[in-house]
């Protein structure tokens, strides 16, 4: 999977997940919003309309990704997310945590309203 920064703002910024999302790729993106974090940004969008696979382990660190999201005063938002990794959220009834968005566009103004 690759992993980058799509776009950033004085707030949010939006990170695009493309392929497969495992325990490595998902470390990536901790990276990345540590760095936000440091930085003092309070909002991450993951962009998951092209990603393919959803790991238990890489759901894990998106858990763990949320938790330091909040402890920070942050949030994150989920947008595009898709087939079997949608069902995945539901069944385990983690769409109640994380906040899905249909795409980056509507995450965003989720954001502007907050």
């Amino acid at each position: 999977m690759e992993t980058y920064l799509a776009e950033a703002d004085d707030k949010v910024i939006v990170i695009v997940a493309d392929g497969g999302l495992n325990k490595g790729t998902a470390e990536q993106i901790t990276q990345v919003v540590q760095q936000a974090i440091d930085c003092g940004m309070k909002g991450v969008i993951i962009d998951c309309s092209k990603l393919d696979i959803l790991s238990s382990a890489g759901l894990g660190k998106m858990l763990m990704l949320h938790k330091q999201m909040k402890q920070h005063g942050g949030e994150v938002k989920i947008a595009g997310l898709h087939g079997m990794a949608v069902q995945v959220l539901r069944l385990t009834r983690l769409d109640g945590i994380f906040q899905l968005y249909p795409d980056v566009s509507q995450a965003r103004l989720a954001f502007r309203g907050t």
